[in-house]
């Protein structure tokens, strides 16, 4: 079983991409605070990658911007890449399949 459930804000500005055979996607970071606080420190913040495809993406696009809390479903994968310089990277993501408002107003509809 992969499922991964979490609610964060989303730390960067959204854009658009789009594959070399036209499917959208769209790269992000959310900033998911840690339940656990221990006694005399300040909340912890994990930054999780993810990222999201088709409707999916363009519905992020259009209703959530950076800032804005997101609650996100998918699956958790992972992949690696080398780079322009030989470099292998391994990289874990979450693939968002579903997005849910989380009852924050938008800015400006206060």
């Amino acid at each position: 079983m992969n499922n991964v459930c979490l609610m964060g804000r989303i730390t960067n500005d959204l854009t658009m991409k789009e594959t070399p055979g036209g499917i959208k996607l769209l790269n992000f970071s959310l900033a998911v605070d840690r339940n656990y606080i221990k006694q005399g420190e300040e909340r912890q913040t994990d930054f999780i990658n993810c990222i999201a495809w088709r409707q999916t993406a363009e519905f992020i696009g259009k209703y959530f911007a950076k800032g804005r809390m997101i609650a996100v479903k998918g699956r958790l994968q992972s992949r690696k890449y080398t780079d322009e310089e030989g470099i292998t990277h391994h990289v874990t993501e979450v693939c968002v399949e579903e997005v849910y408002f989380t009852g924050e107003p938008k800015k400006g509809d206060d």
